[in-house]
């Protein structure tokens, strides 16, 4: 069943830029659309941009398209930084980025720092 598949992209190459523009309708700068995108394309273009990503530098790019069976009825893919993905808490979909502890601890102090005297991230 084709569904609609957004691209976008951060940083990329020309290359990519233009191999993006040839299979779907650049939006925006860096922003491509398919309205109506086979699953068997969608995965003929991302195996592309995995094999053409290796030679980037501090670029990302992300793919998204309905999925009935995921959180959200989204799927979606990365490429770069920062990693993510869907997921269902408490009935709620959320963003779900992965950090290393003392990431997570800068942001933590950053954003509670005097706020909530006595509680500490864990």
């Amino acid at each position: 069943m084709s569904t609609m598949t957004v691209v976008v992209t951060r940083n990329v190459s020309p290359r990519i830029r233009g191999f993006l523009a040839s299979t779907m309708l650049e939006m925006a700068p860096g922003v491509y659309s398919s309205p109506r995108q086979s699953p068997a394309v969608r995965e003929r273009i991302w195996k592309v941009l995995e094999e053409w990503f290796t030679g980037e530098q501090e670029a990302s790019i992300v793919m998204v398209w309905r999925e009935p069976r995921m959180p959200g009825e989204q799927a979606v893919k990365t490429l770069g930084l920062p990693p993510v993905a869907l997921v269902e808490v408490d009935g709620l979909i959320v963003t779900h980025h992965q950090m290393d502890t003392e990431t997570a601890q800068t942001k933590w102090e950053r954003t509670f720092s005097g706020k909530r005297a006595g509680i500490t991230p864990g």
